[in-house]
């Protein structure tokens, strides 16, 4: 049963305007919600509570996470680095294979148990060591205000900001979105409107309007991930049909991953992806003039490493998530030919390999509070003396 909006889960949200009969209509993703007092989106985080519109997840977190980026998929921002990964609850899309259901189909807040201040995630972030912050679980779109606000607290510390989303976001609240962030992964769901409608509830042209909002006025790096589902988006002339349209709109550089599904949330009786529809796939992307393609969620070594496109040569090699040898000098050029990689690199210092730290963020926040009052006292004692 949904929850009531509470007095403590009230945070002013933005993008929303009153319609002629009553209703205010949100208007930070192509769905619209028109909503009377009390009613919540189709996202279930924001909702109506008096003449406004709110976020009832600022500021709390189903959970912290130090993942390698390789997990988010990012093969080419800061590769082996560190990211501390984070999300609320909700989502504005309907997927029937959800594979983060339990959180993004959440309507109990019982999950969001962490609270957080942007400026406290930003202090952990900074002392845990992490590269960048990483908004995913759920889509961040829907809690844009709270992730904005942690991205910029990050930037303050020189903390690199990601977002994890379908893109299904309208132009406005975009630009402000994106505007923030230093990287993003977009999940490309299919390349078919059948497919949105049917399997997601939402529609295809506005992620492809991101995609190519990205890539011709931003410089924020991003990467694409598809889930290839058995019968469903799988088949090779729409695989070839999206990598075309990727090449013509977004440059053979966007680095793109096909991620097996795996029986999940309301598709429990849909086999699993096989490994040989990934390396077909691949293949077709390659052959379609991406130059960075790879696998996720099976073992296949050579989709996990990146070649250059220049020599052929491995210039990252990965097992998983743990990168075994790495061929770029610090500018991301390859140490054979000297071409240029796309991507953001800097001085290779070793891989955070395939480990997943979860963060008792209340214990570092209380830890760090009561370390700043200690060196408070002795700062006085220090001046009394």
């Amino acid at each position: 049963m949904d929850e009531p909006i509470n007095a403590e889960a009230r945070y002013p949200a933005k993008y929303w305007h009153f319609l002629e009969d009553g209703r205010i209509q949100c208007d930070l993703c192509p769905r619209d919600c028109k909503l009377h007092e009390g009613q919540r989106g189709a996202c279930f985080v924001r909702g109506r509570s008096g003449n406004a519109m709110v976020l009832t997840t600022y500021g709390r977190s189903s959970g912290f996470c130090i993942d390698p980026i390789e997990k988010k998929p990012l093969n080419h921002f800061y590769p082996g680095s560190s990211v501390l990964s984070f999300g609320t609850a909700g989502c504005n899309l309907a997927c029937k294979f959800c594979q983060n259901w339990d959180i993004s189909k959440s309507r109990s807040f019982d999950k969001l148990a962490a609270q957080a201040a942007p400026e406290e995630i930003a202090d952990v972030a900074a002392a845990l060591g992490c590269k960048s912050i990483a908004f995913t679980y759920n889509d961040p779109v829907i809690f844009a205000e709270y992730a904005m606000d942690v991205a910029d607290a990050c930037h303050a510390k020189g903390i690199k900001a990601v977002a994890v989303t379908a893109g299904y976001i309208h132009a406005d609240p975009r630009r402000e979105f994106f505007a923030r962030m230093d990287a993003a992964n977009i999940d490309l769901k299919a390349f078919t409107e059948e497919f949105y409608v049917k399997q997601t509830g939402a529609h295809l042209q506005p992620v492809l309007d991101t995609l190519k909002y990205l890539k011709q006025e931003t410089e924020v790096w991003f990467e694409l991930t598809t889930l290839l589902i058995p019968k469903l988006n799988d088949s090779a002339s729409e695989v070839e049909a999206m990598c075309t349209w990727i090449v013509r709109e977004l440059g053979s550089d966007v680095p793109l991953h096909f991620s097996a599904f795996h029986p999940d949330y309301k598709m429990t009786a849909t086999p699993s992806t096989p490994v040989s529809t990934l390396i077909q796939a691949r293949q077709i992307a390659l052959d379609a003039g991406l130059h960075y393609v790879y696998t996720g969620n099976v073992h296949y070594r050579e989709g996990d490493t990146t070649f250059c496109p220049s020599c052929g040569s491995e210039i990252i090699v990965r097992d998983w998530y743990e990168i075994e040898h790495y061929h770029l000098n610090e500018h991301g050029c390859c140490s054979q030919c000297g071409e240029q990689i796309a991507g953001n690199f800097e001085h290779f210092s070793g891989s955070f390999g395939l480990n997943r730290i979860p963060v008792d963020i209340h214990s570092r926040i209380r830890s760090r509070s009561q370390s700043q009052a200690n060196n408070d006292v002795q700062h006085k004692s220090l001046i009394s003396s």
